[in-house]
């Protein structure tokens, strides 16, 4: 399996994720609020943090914002209906859900887990067998976290009513970040950043049979950063400006890694930069199905 860099399409969004609904290939972003990040993304709708889809075919069409308020929002489809789940606020105890059948309307977002002195980041969600499972990112409390930051997971039938799985946790021991799960045929896949400032950040993966014990691709990284980041998209056109911050940007990092199906081909979506703000969005592709993809990481 070769992955392809095919290029940066944006600038100054890091949380987002590819999913086909109705069809068309569409990419879920969460347009941070000005204090996120050095500043306020080029053309922001309001005047707030919020989710969008893009058309990844014209890569300028997107639909209403919504969310608005909440961070670090995930996409997941399954049954024509369009399942996000987001938090609060960074570091907050709680975490969100709403749904959508059209892009337009939406549910109410109501708090599907919280804990007390929960820190609460990225989430990332799947379908296993009988039931929905989420991985959801935590910086606190020590006394469940460990060693900032750590992945925790939970399950529903329905999307109502959520347990967590007794026991079931990333590795303690290590920095981890950015999540995604997929299941395929009994088997959890689980991708996460893992590094440091000193040596830079990249893409790992796991798999587990029961979420609670992992095994670490002897493959690893999944994703490295280096100069192929720097190609632009070629359905986009990029501003002077973009262009510049592209050419002369600080890269340590390929995080943020989230894929799907389209066009019999896997759709990769990852984020470059500094990992302190500065950061891109970029694609990717390989020649297979996302499970042939997870899959090809192990024997």
């Amino acid at each position: 399996m070769e992955l392809k860099k095919l290029g940066t399409f944006d600038t100054d969004i890091v949380e987002a994720n590819p999913i086909v609904f109705q069809g068309k290939l569409w990419m879920m972003e969460y347009i941070r609020d000005g204090s996120r990040t050095s500043g306020r993304y080029h053309s922001p709708a309001v005047n707030n943090s919020y989710f969008r889809f893009r058309d990844m075919e014209d890569m300028t069409t997107f639909s209403a914002p919504f969310g608005l308020g909440l961070h670090m929002g995930n996409a997941f489809v399954r049954d024509g209906k369009i399942i996000v789940t987001a938090v609060e606020n960074w570091g907050a105890p709680r975490f969100y859900l709403m749904t959508s059948e059209d892009m337009v309307h939406w549910t109410e977002p109501k708090v599907f887990l919280e804990g007390e002195g929960w820190e609460g980041y990225n989430t990332s969600l799947c379908w296993a067998d009988d039931r929905y499972v989420v991985v959801f990112e935590l910086g606190a409390p020590r006394e469940l976290v460990k060693e900032p930051f750590t992945m925790f997971f939970a399950e529903s039938k329905d999307l109502v009513n959520w347990s967590l799985v007794p026991g079931a946790s990333g590795y303690r021991d290590v920095y981890t970040g950015g999540p995604m799960i997929r299941y395929f045929d009994g088997w959890f896949y689980w991708t996460y950043l893992d590094g440091s400032y000193e040596h830079g950040f990249m893409t790992h993966i796991a798999r587990s049979r029961d979420l609670k014990k992992w095994e670490h691709s002897y493959k690893n990284p999944v994703i490295r950063y280096d100069e192929d980041d720097r190609k632009v998209y070629p359905k986009v056109q990029l501003t002077a400006d973009q262009q510049e911050r592209i050419a002369k940007a600080e890269d340590i990092n390929a995080s943020d890694l989230d894929i799907c199906d389209w066009q019999g081909k896997c759709c990769i979506l990852y984020s470059w930069g500094n990992q302190r703000g500065k950061e891109f969005l970029a694609l990717a592709e390989a020649d297979c199905t996302e499970k042939e993809f997870c899959e090809s990481f192990f024997p």
